[in-house]
């Protein structure tokens, strides 16, 4: 059975339009025009148990709403749910005890308190015995170095910090599904980093069933080898990350590195799309048909080649090129 079944789940928010003006307002009161907007609109996926999913799309396609059924936060309009059996709009105890939800944009340490304090909040909460609780709290503090700052007031700490305790809250009963929406937003590139080395090692040990959601594209491609996207409330794909990049990235990326100075009218653009440019080093993209073709005539041209290295399309610039290639995209 896999850890999270979505089938055709629907979720309509009600919103009302006012007419502007005193004279709208007293009309409001006796009619108001309601808007309906399906932040998510009918979509089906499964992750198995052990799984690292990501979860891409624009602002308003539907992510954060459909974790949020997932942990029982809003009810689906329409459709079934289900995660480790469990529907999440029943809110069953036995099922709070078994997943986490963290959000990088919210809060759920007490901001005067020192993060230890909330973190013993949880361990009340969920009923974690004291033996469990300081295994499982050293471990947690062990990976994520924050042993020595656990007793300073959250506030005091810098956002790295915080999101780090964050996780150690979120999972310190020790779920079996971790929903985790733009975790390492804000945060700088070392503490991105330390925050993906971690979220790889826990799943990869405790073989929790992770779904994330991003916008920042080395997130997904350091951690997950299957991909969801969404647009306006629907799955456009739903597959490997490496197939998505064969299917959608028609070019490769060629970086040429030159032993020597080489000319700017040297007419390297014959061999590709020039991208960049300088003295030593010049990097294009080639049809994808082609790259071994002009990465040999390279190496046998009169330039002063030196290196050559062949890479993919960053991720980012093929999820870009799916949405736009979405009817009614500009």
């Amino acid at each position: 059975m896999p850890a999270i079944e979505v089938v055709d789940l629907v979720k309509v928010y009600e919103t009302y339009r006012k007419q502007p003006g005193l004279l709208g307002s007293l009309r409001g009161l006796f009619h108001r025009e309601r808007i309906f907007t399906a932040a998510v609109n009918g979509i089906s996926f499964s992750v198995g148990e052990g799984e690292l999913v990501g979860f891409l799309g624009p602002n308003g396609a539907g992510k954060t709403t459909t974790l949020k059924v997932l942990s029982g936060i809003l009810y689906p309009t329409g459709g079934d749910a289900k995660v480790l059996g469990h529907i999440p709009a029943r809110r069953q105890k036995e099922y709070q005890k078994q997943f986490a939800l963290v959000m990088g944009q919210k809060n759920q340490l007490w901001w005067d308190l020192p993060a230890r304090e909330s973190i013993l909040l949880n361990k009340e909460i969920y009923e974690i015995p004291d033996g469990e609780y300081d295994r499982t709290l050293g471990e947690l503090s062990d990976l994520l170095e924050i042993g020595d700052i656990l007793d300073f007031p959250v506030r005091k700490l810098s956002l790295g910090q915080r999101m780090k305790c964050e996780l150690v809250a979120a999972l310190i009963h020790d779920p079996k599904v971790l929903l985790l929406d733009e975790p390492t937003i804000g945060l700088d590139v070392v503490a991105q980093k330390n925050i993906r080395d971690f979220i790889r090692r826990y799943n990869r040990e405790k073989k929790t069933t992770v779904l994330l959601t991003s916008h920042y594209m080395e997130d997904i491609s350091q951690l997950c080898e299957r991909v969801i996207i969404l647009d306006a409330g629907r799955i456009i794909y739903d597959g490997r990350l490496a197939e998505l990049i064969r299917t959608y990235a028609h070019q490769k990326v060629l970086t040429v590195t030159f032993a020597e100075s080489v000319p700017a009218d040297s007419r390297l653009e014959r061999y590709g799309e020039l991208i960049e440019f300088g003295p030593y080093k010049a990097v294009m993209r080639v049809p994808r048909e082609r790259i071994k073709q002009v990465a040999a005539q390279l190496l046998a041209s009169d330039f002063p080649v030196d290196d050559i290295l062949i890479s993919e399309v960053a991720v980012d610039e093929v999820v870009r090129e799916i949405f736009q290639a979405q009817p009614g995209k500009g």
